[in-house]
């Protein structure tokens, strides 16, 4: 028979194209961190950072997102997996037949054992096939037991609606943007993770360092309301004198219990955001080992840090999946206006005997066989739902198309205007310290005058302060160019790069277009 030799090809020889996406939630600093369970933390910032990565439970949910993914395009790709079914009955009828030429009835017994085993599968070109043998013993007492053996193979062919690998895999290469974009996703969230890590660590770090200097200008103050006294008791000074430099030191302590309770508030949330194990992080206290003092470094131009932003910007590849996810869609779209029309071909080889393992020789001995073939064709006249997914899968895309366009002109101009910061923090560290110097010279200068009878404590007091608010705005430019690089890092993309923490979604995604 022709069909022989084809009947017994296997389904699982048939070729898939594709692999499973790699699911990638990896997570990592370059160090682990050990802290202990019990009292005060002491971190640097990059210890800081890989606590963080390795204890925050926010983290730890979000990792799970692109294993939930990949559980999708398992689901997906198993639409395309053989199939192994069988069946095994039985059955026993006893009825009655009237003849007519003798009025005679007669009790019929029929029993009669049925086997079948084997495969389906459907495959990513719109074909479904199925491999099958079975067998089926009939007996009666009107007529001898006969058995009946058959291998066959059935194949349905889309030609029309359902054809074609580009329609079938469109849900399968769905699934598999979706683990792409789970990727970009945590490493947005991870890259936001950090950059909170170390915006509070500095700003921690200057609460501390406000607080030292405030601790200082409080003890200076007390001594100059010390020495005003002694001056009026000498009758150098009047006493008019002693409630400005009194002010003045009390307005120095409520600026010190200001600055206190903001360092605590800074301590609770990065605390909160480090998680660390042990004692509730409230009950912990935090040292930091890294100073707040930096060399201000020279700025690349914007456009490299944009060209890095167009590549490496979570975000943006994100956003290019959800598009090519869209345009996915409109292959499935399209190929549903069509109408539907499968071809179906049943091909088998059939062998009749008294028994099991003879009708198995009849199959092999004999040209025995079933051959039968089919066109089903279906069209909803309009076609009216497949034309609305349509033109709904054609809108989503343009619009998907215009957020890309965006989107990419809202991360151009964030990051020039990062860069613009980096800028103006690094100058303000120059100007503070020009800035430092003069004030420390009025001082010293207003305190000679007053030493000779020629200035007043108010202004003396005046000079302090003046002097004060140069320190703390020194200070303040250390952590904002440190704040205005984090931003600039984050906005660029490149800030888990530069901190060597390995993360999924460092490459833009392989075979997108990068516009629209």
């Amino acid at each position: 028979m022709p069909c022989r030799r084809f009947l017994l090809l296997p389904l699982l020889a048939v070729a898939f194209p594709g692999t499973a996406a790699e699911v990638d939630n990896t997570v990592a600093a370059p160090q682990l961190v050990t802290v202990p369970v019990e009292g005060e933390i002491a971190l640097s910032v990059e210890e800081a950072v890989a606590l963080a990565l390795q204890h925050n439970p926010e983290l730890t949910s979000e990792r799970q997102a692109p294993i939930v993914a990949g559980s999708f395009e398992q689901v997906e790709r198993a639409r395309f997996d053989p199939t192994l079914f069988g069946e095994v009955g039985a059955s026993r009828a006893l009825t009655q037949q009237q003849f007519d030429n003798t009025n005679e009835t007669l009790d019929i017994t029929n029993e009669r054992q049925n086997l079948a085993l084997g495969l389906r599968q459907t495959l990513p070109t719109g074909t479904d096939l199925e491999l099958a043998i079975s067998q089926d013993r009939s007996e009666s007492n009107r007529s001898p037991t006969q058995s009946g053996a058959e291998l066959g193979l059935t194949v349905t062919q889309a030609l029309l609606r359902g054809f074609g690998i580009a329609n079938n895999l469109v849900a399968l290469r769905q699934a598999r943007t979706d683990v792409a974009a789970s990727a970009y996703q945590l490493r947005g969230f991870v890259s936001a993770l950090v950059a909170d890590v170390e915006r509070l660590y500095w700003d921690y770090v200057g609460a501390r360092e406000r607080i030292r200097i405030l601790e200082a200008s409080k003890a200076l103050a007390e001594r100059q309301v010390e020495a005003t006294r002694t001056r009026i008791e000498v009758g150098a000074q009047p006493r008019t004198e002693l409630a400005a430099v009194r002010a003045e030191a009390a307005r120095r302590e409520q600026a010190l219990i200001d600055g206190r309770a903001a360092a605590e508030q800074l301590q609770a949330d990065l605390l909160q955001l480090l998680s660390p194990p042990g004692e509730p992080a409230w009950q912990r206290s935090l040292q930091p080992r890294s100073g707040p003092e930096v060399e201000a470094g020279a700025i690349p131009e914007a456009g490299e840090h944009i060209a890095l932003a167009e590549r490496r910007r979570a975000e943006l590849n994100e956003a290019r999946l959800l598009l090519a996810r869209n345009e996915l869609e409109t292959v499935a779209t399209r190929n549903g206006l069509l109408p539907r029309l499968d071809l179906f071909i049943t091909m088998g080889q059939t062998g009749f005997a008294e028994s099991f393992g003879d009708a198995w020789q009849r199959v092999e001995d004999r040209d025995t066989y079933n051959l039968s073939a089919a066109l089903q064709f279906e069209y909803p006249l309009g076609n009216r739902a497949a034309r609305a997914e349509d033109r709904r899968a054609g809108a989503e895309t343009r619009r998907a198309e215009e957020s890309l366009r965006n989107l990419t002109s809202l991360v151009r101009a964030e990051v020039a205007k990062a860069v613009r910061e980096v800028e103006r923090s690094a100058a303000q560290i120059e100007a503070s310290a020009a800035t430092l110097a003069l004030q420390e010279q009025t001082l010293e200068a207003e305190q000679a005058r007053l030493e000779v009878g020629r200035s007043t404590s108010l202004l003396v007091a005046q000079a302090q302060r003046d002097l004060l608010q140069a320190q703390l705005d020194r200070a303040d430019a250390f952590i904002a160019y440190r704040k205005a690089l984090i931003a600039l890092y984050r906005l660029d993309g490149s800030l888990l790069t530069r901190r060597l923490i390995d993360a999924p979604g460092a490459e833009p995604p392989a075979g997108v277009a990068m516009t629209p």
